[in-house]
């Protein structure tokens, strides 16, 4: 599904994580959107989401770095279900690069101004299941 819309948008968010840029970010967020923080912990709405990654940001060093994998988008009734691979490049306790892929899984809505905002940010995709809970 290379022509998707949302592969551009996903990368435009990509970016937009890397590099702080918030006011940019949010623009592609439902205001009634959810994000995984980490396993266990979930916040709602766009500020509480721009606060999510602010502290993302602090906890990986201001050096967070995401970019997309493989993409696959499913598309129905006006949403989309996206499965894809997220890169993430960030520095461990000694300074040195780690690089972790995760299977994640988002939900996309088309919305009447013809947009699509995400709507659930989970890049911890069904990994979820793996925890104890």
């Amino acid at each position: 599904m290379d022509s998707h819309p949302l592969k551009e948008i996903i990368k435009a968010c990509d970016t937009a994580i890397s590099a702080k840029a918030y006011d940019a970010l949010m623009q592609y967020y439902a205001d009634d959107a959810a994000l995984v923080v980490k396993p266990g912990l979930t916040v709602k709405g766009k500020d509480n989401i721009r606060k999510a990654f602010m502290a993302i940001a602090d906890y990986f060093q201001d050096r967070l770095v995401v970019e997309q994998g493989e993409m696959q988008v499913i598309e129905g009734a006006d949403n989309a279900l996206v499965i894809m691979e997220t890169v993430l490049r960030y520095p461990d306790a000694t300074g040195d690069i780690i690089e972790t892929t995760r299977r994640a899984t988002y939900v996309f809505r088309h919305d009447p101004d013809g947009e699509w905002r995400c709507t659930i940010d989970n890049s911890y995709g069904t990994s979820l299941l793996d925890q104890n809970g």
